[in-house]
């Protein structure tokens, strides 16, 4: 069911952002008295679930869900039609209008792109408000990873300030290291003593190839949240709700030292107490290799010593505040780019199903709507790219062609979009190739 869930939403939620993106191009070609011979809601190959021709453009309904398309006429795009190109130029078609307006139509996508994103995090702000984490118990302190222990942070340590500001959620905190370039942080440590920390300018990709995106995260209690029947904690018989007291004699209060000395124990059997309903419980477990036994934390925040707090905007508000988040979110996602450019990166990379599992499990429409938002962006930085078969390759054949006055070959243009086609095939084929050995666990 989770996954039918997810799926949905990312059909919706394509299907919303493909259209809105090639109404964008529409809208753009109309504007300049360009003729659209086709706009289609997914690809059509063969043949078309819907369609009618209505004006001078077949709008349609495509099988393959993989994008969508509106076919300009006097245009080389990537159904490699070239036959018109073989007449007289016509004043309606794509090459017979000055190169700033076929440059504005070849931007019309990625801007409204953009547009519906910012359009919808007002929206979220102003109909659903914004909800952060904050700690009921400071003490609790944060969980760190290795290499931010290697430059001084403890786990257990309480982060007061970061950018000499004082801190009121933990949310951003990862990401402000990772993504903006925040290295200053004040934190209090277990015995009361307050330090300064400051972090070295590329620990960004040190905390990648090691631990991920995630460096830094609330200090969770050992309460067992989720149990996997097929895995050794669900065939032993631990379950939701079981607080987990020791491990091996040793006692446990906090997550990460469960998952210390479960990772101690591979290939070794590890004996857990716990307690259910007012009594305690062992249970031997046999500790594999992978150090993995089936069990996840409590989401049960208020157990954690944490809370959600709420802020609403008012329509005028949520204006400003929307177009702040759409900018930070935005900047942050472009400063993710660099990642790809790495080893673990170009093998972290995900095709649909990777995009599908960044969905709730759960049909939540604020989160719906906050994805869609992302996506959207993404949509928008991805056609930028400058690859012959994008719109960004277009864009850029076309500012080549503003500088030296002249339009490049025909030939050379066709070359370049059969060229992008296959390398966005290839890389396509690579992504979702990826997804399907992680699901088949060959592949991390």
């Amino acid at each position: 069911m989770d996954i039918l869930i997810k799926a949905g939403q990312l059909i919706l939620a394509l299907a919303i952002l493909v259209t809105v993106h090639e109404f964008g191009h529409y809208l753009a070609a109309r504007l300049f008295k360009t003729r659209v011979e086709k706009f289609y809601l997914f690809f059509n190959p063969w043949f078309s679930i819907y369609k009618k021709k209505i004006g001078e453009t077949e709008w349609g309904l495509g099988w393959l869900p993989l994008g969508g398309y509106v076919k300009i006429s006097g245009m080389v795009d990537e159904s490699m039609d070239t036959e018109q190109l073989k007449q007289e130029p016509q004043p309606w078609e794509f090459r017979s209008k000055p190169a700033w307006q076929r440059l504005i139509i070849m931007l019309g996508g990625i801007i409204v792109n953009l547009l519906v994103g910012f359009l919808i995090y007002i929206m979220i702000l102003w109909v659903y408000g914004k909800t952060y984490v904050v700690s009921e118990n400071p003490e609790n302190g944060v969980v760190v990873g290795e290499v931010l222990q290697k430059y001084g942070f403890q786990t257990g340590d309480q982060i007061l300030k970061m950018g000499g500001k004082d801190l009121v959620s933990m949310d951003n905190v990862g990401k402000s290291i990772m993504l903006r370039g925040e290295r200053n942080f004040e934190v209090k440590r277990q015995d009361g003593s307050i330090e300064t920390i400051v972090l070295p300018e590329d620990v960004e990709y040190e905390i990648f190839q090691t631990e991920g995106m995630s460096t830094v995260n609330h200090r969770l209690k050992a309460k067992i949240g989720t149990v996997i029947d097929t895995l050794e904690a669900g065939k032993k018989g631990l379950k939701k709700g079981d607080i987990v007291l020791s491990a091996n004699g040793n006692a446990v209060v906090f997550w990460d030292e469960l998952t210390t000395q479960i990772k101690s124990r591979k290939n070794q059997e590890l004996t857990l107490t716990v307690l259910r309903d007012g009594l305690t419980k062992d249970f031997t477990l046999n500790i594999d290799s992978t150090g993995i036994i089936g069990v996840g934390v409590s989401d049960d925040l208020s157990y954690h010593g944490l809370r959600k707090e709420k802020t609403d905007y008012t329509f005028s508000a949520a204006i400003g505040s929307g177009i702040s988040l759409g900018l930070l979110t935005l900047s942050d996602y472009t400063s993710q780019l660099k990642f790809i450019f790495t080893k673990k990166g170009a093998l972290g990379l995900g095709g649909f199903a990777a995009i599908g599992n960044m969905f709730n499990a759960e049909w939540i429409w604020a989160d719906f709507w906050a994805m869609t938002a992302f996506l959207s962006f993404i949509l928008a930085v991805m056609n930028l790219l400058p690859i012959p078969a994008l719109d960004g390759g277009h864009v850029l054949f076309l500012l080549v062609e503003m500088v030296i006055r002249r339009p490049l070959p025909q030939r050379f243009l066709e070359f370049a979009q059969m060229f992008g086609v296959i390398l966005l095939l290839s890389l396509m084929l690579y992504a979702n190739g990826l997804d399907i050995l992680r699901g088949l666990g060959l592949w991390k």
